[in-house]
């Protein structure tokens, strides 16, 4: 008896014309990561580290704008590390303008695919700088504001006599919701009428840096000083980090034109989501 060898029926999902192949594009496939491995006995959170490191791939045009970064779960098996660990890798790089994560998708390389900070040496606060980076999902958060007499440190930096009331205002600023910055701004006595009456600032509405110059206090000058510190446990709890973590302090005080002090500030400040940023030119 003749047999006819039959081959097994294709489904119909998988039965596709010529042109219908054509037409399908092709999956991108993430690319392979080069050599790394996470340093378990350093300070550095592990977060930070593998953030960091994509961060290069994408800057090393290891990927580029548009391609789709390895899965949580292919990050998780590749690294030995938790889905929350990588979660918060991806949330810091999405942060930062680096990603832009679409649910049920992944993370992909952001346009451009460079991160902007905040420009430390510049008249703009840090809501202006970020406004003018194309980061319209800043958030601000008011924790305490109203008069307070301030520390005798905060009267020498601002040349009033010791123990004179001034204006504190506390605040936290997110990008797309991580926390990332916390800072405490000191005001002299005659600055207090001003800020009382700046709603829109103490609902954290609106800039400081604007109110004031509009208020006769226009920034002629500042000093800033930029330090690497530990997080101390009330910070941390409102960055959303270990205590003890690595921030950046930075302590301003800013004058106008006659020389007259009127603001100084201290932020704490998650470098891993904000760099800071100095132009230099040449004399």
């Amino acid at each position: 008896m003749k047999t006819t060898a039959r081959h097994p029926a294709r489904k119909k999902s998988e039965t596709r014309s010529f042109a219908e192949e054509a037409a399908v594009p092709a999956r991108a496939q993430p690319r392979s990561l080069p050599a790394f491995e996470i340093d378990r006995m350093a300070a550095e959170p592990y977060y930070a580290q593998l953030a960091a490191h994509l961060e290069a791939g994408v800057h090393e045009g290891l990927y580029g704008p548009g391609e789709r970064l390895p899965s949580e779960s292919e990050l998780c098996t590749r690294f030995d590390l938790s889905r929350a660990t990588v979660r918060q890798t991806l949330q810091t790089l999405e942060a930062r303008g680096v990603v832009q994560r679409i649910a049920g998708r992944g993370a992909f390389v952001a346009p451009g695919g460079m991160v902007q900070g905040w420009m430390i040496q510049g008249r703009q606060g840090f809501l202006e700088t970020a406004l003018g980076h194309g980061h319209l999902d800043v958030t601000t958060r008011v924790l305490h504001s109203g008069r307070a007499i301030l520390s005798e440190m905060i009267c020498g930096l601002l040349e009033i006599p010791e123990g004179s009331e001034g204006f504190e205002l506390v605040r936290v600023r997110a990008l797309r919701g991580i926390p990332a910055l916390y800072s405490i701004n000191y005001s002299p006595p005659d600055v207090i009428g001003v800020l009382e009456q700046g709603d829109a600032v103490l609902q954290g509405r609106s800039s400081l840096s604007a109110l004031l110059g509009e208020s006769g206090y226009a920034l002629q000058g500042a000093h800033r000083s930029i330090v690497a510190v530990s997080a101390p446990r009330n910070i941390a709890s409102r960055l959303d980090v270990r205590t003890g973590s690595p921030l950046l302090r930075v302590r301003s005080v800013s004058w106008r034109r006659d020389g007259k002090r009127f603001d100084v500030y201290e932020a704490w400040v998650r470098s891993d989501l904000i760099p800071l940023e100095v132009d230099v030119s040449a004399i």
